[in-house]
């Protein structure tokens, strides 16, 4: 006999003696059974919790089932975070995250570096995969340490397929399977224009955004490829997010960049980009970018280039040797892109948002830009000395990057009742990337905790628990 039915027999025997017991009143014996208490796993407790844009004072609770659950009353819980003098945010998405090489192989410690930077949900928006359902097949197999997704890579599928008519078929394959975005590379593989019109119209099709790496990254042409983004969106209505403004569209006239872009949006178009906060650009030696003329297109020379990961700077015999091989990264000097001209301009602007177009792929010195280990504790931290208000950054981070991405992450890069708890906790005096052009494989510093659906992913630089889902379109939506 259940507890519930044996409580009303006895309720019953006592209406029948007439009340015999004086001590218990009516309302008394017809109560409900009290529900029983919830224990949370965690409660965070004395933090500045980001919420709507402002930080406020409340209990967060962190349920079994990896939920958040805020409240004015502190809750009970199996353990309890003290949170003084920290502040508690939505975890970073990174939709610029790269891991497209080879991901099977090196995903662990591309996540490892993202994790330890306060991502929680790492996207694959500027290279992806030619194949997404494989590639979210293969993931599902493995544990991750951040949530992971990717969009449907144009230019692997341009090399595969010779017909746009078969191109397209396996991008509609990719879209339809849950891929979050169409991403392409006009630079490093230029496409025709009524090309890239198609590829338009299938993301407007399906509701994603077109990714684009625009096609001119020299002061001369620059603005031509911001004005060619704009007109895809304006000849098919898809979204454009125009990837790292400030290293490809905007590095010679950020001014003129974002004015195309906000003059756009006032048509009603939906244009955004992203930017990372770091002053020097840094990419493949066998990259079209480094093709005859780039020295004047630039203004630079092969002693300003510095292999990423060995600190080698070449001479022209060491560009021409390294050139005829894949996979050889190097970096620009710092100061190639003054931030002042650049990124802190792009910053001000609310369709901006911040990504790190890196990845940390290698165990030891990896050759990658530091971005791909340091990218969001350092754009806090600058951000913050060049006076911008964190909660404009945190928006940055979180709540845009969930927008854009909509309905893939609606429960995500928020605090709110019920939504996933992928948190970051850190100290906003101490937090700062400390990769580096010489060792860009080193942890952030400053951050506490980093929690991925409820678990502890990161905390103080030590790796923890592996509970990273994917993020995908569950149900394509196609107009």
């Amino acid at each position: 006999m259940s507890e519930s039915r044996r409580k009303f027999l006895k309720n019953s025997a006592l209406l029948a003696a007439g009340f015999a017991i004086s001590d218990i009143t009516f309302g008394q014996l017809f109560q409900d059974d009290e529900e029983e208490e919830i224990i949370y796993d965690y409660l965070i407790e004395n933090g500045q919790i980001f919420i709507d844009k402002r930080f406020k004072n409340v209990y967060v609770g962190i349920l079994p089932n990896g939920k958040l659950k805020l409240s004015s009353l502190p809750l009970k819980a199996r353990e309890v975070i003290d949170a003084s003098g920290k502040i508690v945010s939505p975890g970073f998405i990174d939709i610029l995250a790269d891991n497209s090489s080879k991901p099977e192989a090196t995903y662990k410690i591309f996540e490892s570096y993202k994790v330890s930077d306060g991502v929680t949900s790492a996207l694959q928006l500027h290279g992806g995969q030619d194949k997404a359902a494989a590639y979210y097949r293969a993931c599902s197999k493995v544990d991750h340490f951040v949530n992971y997704g990717v969009s449907t890579k144009v230019m692997n599928i341009r090399r595969n397929n010779k017909s746009i008519s078969s191109r397209l078929k396996v991008i509609e394959k990719n879209l339809a399977y849950g891929a979050l975005a169409i991403s392409h590379s006009i630079e490093y593989q230029p496409t025709p224009y009524s090309e890239l019109l198609e590829y338009g119209k299938l993301a407007y099709k399906y509701q994603r955004p077109l990714f684009l790496h625009l096609r001119h990254s020299s002061k001369r042409k620059e603005l031509e490829g911001v004005k060619e983004a704009i007109k895809i969106a304006r000849d098919t209505g898809c979204a454009i997010h125009i990837d790292h403004l400030n290293s490809t569209g905007g590095t010679f006239d950020m001014p003129g960049a974002l004015q195309l872009i906000r003059d756009a949006r006032k048509d009603g178009l939906k244009i955004t980009t992203c930017v990372y906060p770091y002053s020097y650009w840094a990419t493949y030696l066998h990259s079209k970018r480094f093709n005859e003329g780039w020295r004047e297109r630039y203004n630079l020379t092969y002693s300003d280039l510095t292999v990423v990961g060995t600190g080698e700077k070449l001479t022209q015999a060491r560009f021409n040797e390294l050139r005829q091989k894949t996979g050889i990264l190097v970096a620009v000097p710092p100061g190639t892109m003054p931030l002042d001209k650049t990124v802190d301009l792009a910053l001000k602007e609310d369709f901006c948002l911040i990504g790190s177009d890196g990845g940390i792929e290698r165990a030891n010195r990896a050759n990658n830009h530091p971005r791909g280990a340091g990218c969001f504790a350092t754009a806090i931290r600058h951000t913050l000395d060049i006076g911008i208000p964190l909660e404009e950054t945190l928006y940055k981070l979180s709540e845009l990057p969930r927008k854009l991405l909509r309905p893939a992450l609606m429960r995500r890069g928020k605090i709110a009742d019920n939504y996933w708890a992928d948190l970051v906790i850190f100290d906003k005096d101490q937090i700062h990337g400390a990769a580096t052009i010489a060792n860009p494989n080193q942890f952030s510093k400053g951050i506490d905790y980093v929690f991925v659906n409820g678990r502890i992913a990161c905390q103080n630089g030590k790796l923890g628990e592996t509970v990273g889902r994917p993020v995908k379109i569950q149900a394509a939506r196609v107009i």
